[in-house]
Formats: C-alpha cells, structure tokens, sequence
C-alpha cells in the first residue's frame, strides 16, 4: 500500500471518529460548547504533548526555529473548537459540522495557493467540486429539516454558519501549519505534539471557567472523557499520520467525511430529520472521497 493511500486512510478514519462529536454532545445538553469545546481540544492535545515528549524534544531546535508557525497553529487549534461547538449548539449538529468542515478544504486550498504558491489539480477540484455539493445539500437539507426543540431565534441559524465558517478556516490552518512543519523534517508526534500541546494549553483558562458542569454528573464527565480520548486525543493522531503522507489540501476535503457521520449519527441517535435531499447530498460527499483518494499503482 503506498504512501499517500495509507495516508487517505488515516485521515478518513480521523474523521469518522471526529463525526461522533455533535452526537456526543448533546448528551451533555447542561454543559456549554465552550466547556466542550475546551475539554475536547484542550485535554486531548495535552495528552498528544505528553505523549510526544521525546520527539519533541529531539526536534526542539527545529520546533523553536519555526516558532511562529508553531503559534499561529495552536492560535488555531484553540479557536476552533470553540468556533465549532458552539455553531453546533446554534445551528443544530448536522449544519453545524457540514459548515464547519465543508468550507475547510476551501480555505486550505486558498491557503496553500497563497503561501505555498502551490497549482491544484483537476482531481482535486473536482473531488472537492463534488465534496463541497454534497455538503451543502447536507446543509440545505438540514436547515429546513425539523428538528427537536427547534430554535425559536432568528439569529441563532445565521450565527451558527459564521462561527461555522471561522471553524473551517481555523482547521484548515492548523492542518497546514502542522502540515507544513512536518514537511520541514519535524516528526509527525512532534509536530502534532506542539501545535496541539500549545494549543491546549491556551484552551485551559476557558475550561477553568465553564468546564465546572462536567463535574456535576457520571454522564457529563464521561462525555468530556470520550471527546478528549477519542475522538481528539485519537483522532489527531490518524490525522497527524495522515499530513506526513499527503497534502493539507487533500486532507482537509477528505475530512469531509466527517459530515456523513456527522448526518447519519443525527438522523439515528438524536432524531433530526435528513429528507431526501440530505441523502443524496451523502452519496456526494462519499463519491468525492472516491474520487479525492490516491490510488494504488498498478503493478506488473
């Protein structure tokens, strides 16, 4: 199995953990998207530094001499969270998450052109062309689907797709940064390690201030527990295996996957309605990664 299809592996199965997170949440409906958001990345990057300890510190040199990448990173992996629970919390778990990392591959490709000067390819535009019409089916559908508890404000769907959209900006630059350091020779563990470690720690003082819900029952505690083990704490991992073998880019659309889960743990566990459209907007997302995944070389 080559390099880069490993890789597409990796990051699919980040995403198919990292889709369980709306679903999980709202479990804990007591417990703000800011705590969960905080718990979520601040814990579980913690844990990615603690595990990371040697490789960073064989790679410190390197680390401190591209400090900056290594802060706007974390910048980003703190902000995201927060961004994209809370569009979660306002616009519901299915638009939320289709927002949130339907726009991502957008923004990494702009990213990479910007300051990476780098040409994208017909595949991948049409992989993401393809990706992208999905998602907003996903979107359509789940915004004029009913859902439980439906939200009587007018503004709380609108301010939802914007904090999505600053959620798809922030992990698409997290993705490059950590992506870009490690094609700068640092280790995966290290790299991830740092960017997360740092970005985990900025996350501590906003679970110092909301996070004292999670403590006041088994099954909110047992919610931040599984956020920061799993789906964080594992799931950048698979992701971080997945950037030392293909493009931020690429990663970043084949997360889109994240958005099928997402939907289809929606419809299941919690009860919001996905109408026709929302499925078909499902076999898009699942056809794009088709088309976004390397393929294996043929063999004489």
């Amino acid at each position: 199995m080559n390099g880069p299809l490993l890789g597409a592996i990796f990051v699919v199965g980040a995403s198919a953990l990292w889709g369980t997170t709306g679903t999980a949440a709202t479990f804990a409906p007591s417990v703000s998207p800011l705590a969960i958001g905080a718990v979520a990345m601040g814990v579980g990057g913690l844990l990615q530094a603690l595990c990371a300890v040697q490789p960073i510190a064989s790679h410190w040199i390197s680390l401190r001499g591209r400090w900056l990448l290594v802060a706007m990173g974390a910048a980003a992996v703190a902000v995201y969270p927060l961004a994209f629970y809370s569009s979660m919390r306002l616009a519901g778990v299915a638009l939320g998450t289709v927002v949130s990392i339907g726009s991502a591959p957008l923004a990494s490709a702009v990213i990479e052109r910007l300051a990476e000067k780098k040409v994208l390819t017909r595949r991948w535009m049409l992989g993401a062309l393809i990706g992208v019409a999905g998602a907003g089916l996903l979107s359509f559908a789940g915004n004029c689907a009913e859902r439980p508890g439906a939200f009587a404000e007018s503004w709380a769907v609108p301010a939802g797709v914007v904090l999505g959209l600053v959620a798809g900006v922030t992990y698409a630059l997290y993705s490059w940064a950590a992506h870009r350091l490690i094609c700068g020779g640092v280790s995966s563990r290290a790299a991830m390690g740092a960017v997360f470690g740092l970005g985990g720690l900025l996350l501590m003082p906003v679970l110092a201030m909301t996070g004292r819900p999670l403590l006041e029952s088994w099954t909110n505690f047992t919610v931040g527990a599984y956020m920061a083990l799993v789906p964080m704490f594992a799931g950048y991992v698979l992701f971080g295996w997945g950037l030392a073998r293909v493009r931020a880019s690429t990663a970043t659309a084949l997360s889109l996957m994240e958005t099928v889960v997402a939907a289809v743990l929606a419809v299941v566990v919690v009860g919001e309605r996905l109408p026709a459209l929302g499925w078909l907007g499902v076999v898009l997302v699942l056809g794009s990664l088709f088309v976004l995944t390397p393929r294996e070389p043929a063999r004489a």
